[in-house]
């Protein structure tokens, strides 16, 4: 009895020798691949080559298995570096998390500084399990994809870095700390004509941007357009984005906030990327009077008003602006402005005749208000009732540091999100 003791403790240490083995050549190997995989993300006119997609989708079952199986022996810290052997060059044990700044749904985001760059970020945290129970994982990966698109645009918000922990999503993105569009417009009630023209223009050539990329933005309202420190526009949230949407090409997913839904969205009818330009005809609308254009605190009277009530625009404006709130806001999209020519329709209307586009997309046009912000850590234009909240528990903490069963289908349930840019263009 006590020999064949020996031999089953003499055969468990051979297979354990054979397992770290085996381990270790495929922890080397996978850090070999992810090394490639960094350069092919890196380099999208590769990505976009059908054999090099083909190749990035092949066995995806099998590489989440077996993610899976590593994650509890390499993952199973508090603020690991990154579950589904995504390794990026960067982990949530980075930053020094000064202050919440906002709140959604899934998560918060958070005002932190690079500990080595000691440059400043808005690091957006979601919670997974959130993400999952509600069935959003597209809608998050979707923003990702959007964000990884937008380093071109001056009125975009930049992505640095996506990374993920077991339990945890992150987005290191531009801090901005001019306030949202809504908090100045709460406080103000109006603004002049000037003042909202260059806000529009500013918002119209991001959208342009966005739609020549075949990306629908469907969200456009006061919260998600930012100020930056100089004053102008930043536009950001890219949840609700669809991609893949060609020029004449047609959605129909019900999505939008009530007050800037347009009628064709409403009736659940197929609509395309001219829903964008009634959104920014709403939000026109709402900096030169004060509220939406069909505005009722009954959201079914609000929706009735979409559909049918005639728009309604007061004396104390151009005739311009009136001529383009209409154009923006006519109910048949086939006939609104910009299902021709799109942002070529509006950067040519007379309402923006005084705007120089060249100069505007430069940012060399002076914005006409400076939000008052003394640096980085002035946080006067966010909300208190965010920026009051303690950030201990918004860090990189894990649920659990076992593998339960729901942490584990979280783990497993964003392949491919991490992103980082080449060493040498890092926090830079």
């Amino acid at each position: 009895m006590a020999v064949k003791e020996a031999r089953c403790d003499l055969t468990y240490c051979r297979m354990r020798g054979i397992m770290s083995l085996l381990t270790a050549f495929i922890k080397e190997r996978k850090m070999g691949l992810n090394d490639f995989l960094q350069k092919l993300v890196s380099s999208p006119h590769i990505c976009q080559h059908s054999q090099v997609g083909g190749f990035s989708n092949i066995d995806e079952n099998r590489k989440e298995e077996r993610r899976e199986d590593l994650s509890s022996a390499e993952f199973g810290l508090t603020c690991p570096r990154s579950s589904l052997a995504e390794e990026t060059q960067i982990k949530p044990s980075d930053f020094d998390y000064l202050k919440i700044i906002g709140k959604g749904s899934f998560g918060k985001v958070l005002l932190a500084r690079h500990k080595e760059s000691e440059k400043y970020y808005a690091v957006k945290v979601l919670q997974k399990k959130i993400i999952l129970k509600k069935k959003e994982q597209k809608h998050i990966m979707a923003e990702r994809s959007v964000l990884m698109k937008n380093i071109k645009h001056p009125f975009l918000v930049g992505l640095h870095y996506s990374f993920q922990t077991t339990d945890k999503l992150y987005f290191v993105l531009d801090y901005v700390n001019g306030g949202e569009l809504f908090y100045h417009l709460q406080r103000e009630r109006i603004f002049l004509e000037p003042r909202a023209r260059f806000y529009a223009a500013e918002i119209a050539s991001a959208l342009g941007y966005l739609h020549s990329l075949h990306i629908v933005y469907r969200d456009l309202k006061p919260e998600n357009i930012l100020l930056d420190a100089q004053g102008h526009i930043v536009l950001t949230d890219f949840g609700l984005c669809k991609e893949g949407l060609e020029p004449n090409g047609t959605t129909t997913t019900f999505c939008g906030t009530p007050e800037y839904l347009a009628p064709e969205v409403l009736q659940k009818q197929a609509y395309d990327r001219t829903v964008d330009w009634w959104c920014l005809g709403s939000v026109l609308y709402e900096m030169l009077y004060g509220l939406p254009p069909f505005y009722s605190r009954n959201t079914a009277e609000m929706y009735n008003n979409i559909l049918h009530k005639d728009l309604v625009l007061k004396p104390n404006m151009s005739n311009a602006g009136r001529e383009l709130l209409e154009g923006l806001l006519q109910k048949d999209r086939t006939k609104r402005l910009g299902v021709k020519d799109d942002f070529l329709e509006l950067k040519y209307h007379s309402f923006f005749s005084p705007i120089n586009w060249d100069d505007l997309m430069a940012r060399k046009v002076t914005p006409p208000f400076l939000p008052s912000v003394t640096g980085p850590t002035d946080l006067r234009h966010f909300d208190p009732e965010f920026t009051h909240l303690p950030v201990s528990a918004s860090l990189c903490s894990t649920d659990s540091l076992h593998m339960t069963s729901s942490v584990r289908e979280a783990a497993g349930a964003f392949p491919g999100f991490s992103y980082g840019p080449p060493a040498e263009f890092a926090f830079q």
